[in-house]
């Protein structure tokens, strides 16, 4: 069983997304024919559908659990922090 590591709100934007590709997908098949990258964006909204109907998503939890995703959250806050101070008076 895999934990749930996207949201409600994610995940409903992410299915009507999905949908959308898939949708936009299929009328480019229907109306051009084959086209590599109709079929692409055929695959790629009906894995952000499974995404949001699962709720779990591969790319956030290996940037959650590998060091080189925590370096970067670690120096996005960093960033953050040194754009606040830059402009306390």
């Amino acid at each position: 069983m895999v934990q749930k590591n996207v949201g409600t709100i994610n995940a409903l934007i992410r299915i009507t997304c999905g949908l959308t590709s898939v949708s936009f997908g299929t009328a480019g098949l229907v109306k051009r024919g084959e086209n590599g990258k109709n079929g692409f964006l055929i695959l790629m909204g009906a894995m952000k559908v499974a995404e949001g109907i699962v709720r779990y998503c591969p790319v956030t939890d290996l940037i959650d659990n590998t060091q080189m995703g925590q370096d970067v959250i670690q120096g996005m806050k960093t960033n953050q922090q040194s754009q606040a101070n830059q402009y306390e008076i």
